[in-house]
């Protein structure tokens, strides 16, 4: 047997409240006026005062009687035949009065019934069409489709302030598991590269060693390739430090940091002479709580591109300010650099790992930026145009608390 959908159980909860009483009501009106009706009439006791007036009159009338008396006699006798007729009137009106009252009463009953099957079927529309809709959704978000652009105004306004809910939610729902892959994945990559950082870093340290000894004592004929092998362990040690750099987040104890006073540190050691670089730091910028090596490092990750970048003519200008956030305020880094620019097809995955324009580049280094930044609470920005230059923007909350370790 096929189960009652729920608008259908919904119209017939409606209707039953609406008709069931009128029902009741119905019979009960018409029981009560059948039964009142006949009583109102009176015809039985006035019948009794007719009989019992004609009896006073005849012993009235046997003794002597003056004018008056015989007209009063004969106003009293006119009052109650008068009265005896008008009961039987009003009792012929009542007999015909019953059938009608019913009649009316069943007509009524019926245009109740018509009116309440109309509004229970409004009502049932109105609420089962959006727990519908609703309920589509809910499988819609199950498989992570998009939600209707637009909805049809169904319902009442509580159920726009849900359909608006849900549709949060839904974001909210598709952000967690996009951050959760988002974890996952660099999770994997972490884990990936200390392993090869763990490789590299075994082998190499017994070849730098050798490669010492070799250009203490190496022939003239083999002094190119000692210097080749110099140069790429060289470029390996470099590379197994990136990695172990990206395979870790920042640990430690965290302490307030000037933020100013590190950008200038990291502009002195990472920007070379004959590039201009400025440094431009409001005066109410609070400290931020975090680690100083790991942001120190993400900073001049961030310069060293920007220094690549600008060549032997560029300038570099950095700027940290406090700006008002949504729950507080927070802290700005933001480097820019005047040099050639980062394509618009490129610029959203420069803060992945393993993506790099450079030749024997690891592709680390805005990676290791993004990940101590976002250990911090914070988020990164950037902003390029073709041939004018690159902003690379570190953003922290003021608020962020322990960073992650």
């Amino acid at each position: 047997m096929k189960r009652i959908g729920y608008r259908s159980r919904l119209f017939l909860i409606l209707a039953l409240f609406a008709v069931v009483p009128s029902i009741v009501l119905t019979l009960a009106w018409s029981g009560t006026m059948a039964r009142l009706l006949p009583l109102v009439s009176g015809t039985a006791p006035w019948d009794s005062v007719a009989v019992s007036g004609e009896k006073a009159l005849e012993v009235a009338r046997r003794a002597p009687r003056s004018a008056d008396e015989e007209r009063v006699l004969a106003e009293h006798e006119r009052q109650v035949a008068s009265s005896v007729s008008n009961a039987h009137r009003l009792e012929f009106l009542t007999q015909r009065l019953v059938p009608a009252l019913l009649i009316a009463g069943l007509v009524g009953l019926a245009l109740l019934t018509l009116l309440a099957s109309r509004a229970a079927g409004h009502l049932s529309r109105q609420l089962s069409r959006p727990l519908h809709e609703l309920v589509g959704w809910t499988e819609r978000i199950r498989r992570r489709e998009a939600l209707p652009a637009v909805a049809d105004a169904r319902g009442a306004p509580e159920f726009a302030v849900l359909r608006d809910g849900m549709r949060q939610m839904a974001k909210d729902v598709e952000a967690g598991r996009l951050a959760a892959i988002e974890a996952e994945r660099l999770s994997a990559f972490r884990e990936s590269a200390r392993q090869v950082a763990h490789e590299l870093k075994n082998p190499l340290t017994p070849i730098r060693f050798a490669v010492e000894r070799l250009k203490r004592g190496v022939p003239p004929e083999l002094a190119d390739a000692v210097d080749v092998l110099s140069t790429e362990s060289a470029r390996l040690e470099a590379m197994a430090r990136s990695f172990a750099q990206f395979g870790k987040l920042p640990e430690g104890p965290a302490s307030g940091i000037d933020v100013a006073d590190l950008v200038r540190g990291a502009a002195r050691t990472s920007v070379p002479q004959h590039l201009s670089c400025t440094v431009e730091a409001e005066q109410d910028v609070p400290l931020l709580h975090g680690h100083h090596d790991a942001l120190a490092r993400a900073v001049d990750n961030v310069l060293l591109n920007a220094v690549e970048a600008s060549g032997a003519q560029g300038a570099i200008t950095v700027r940290v300010s406090a700006r008002p956030a949504a729950g507080g305020r927070e802290i700005v880094i933001a480097i820019r650099d005047t040099g050639v620019g980062i394509a618009p097809e490129r610029l959203p995955s420069i803060f992945e790992p393993y993506v790099t324009d450079k030749t024997g580049g690891t592709g680390l280094g805005l990676a290791i930026v993004k990940q101590t930044v976002v250990a911090h609470g914070g988020r990164v920005e950037a902003e390029s145009t073709r041939g004018s230059g690159t902003e690379i923007r570190l953003i922290f909350p003021t608020d962020n608390g322990t960073p992650e370790e």
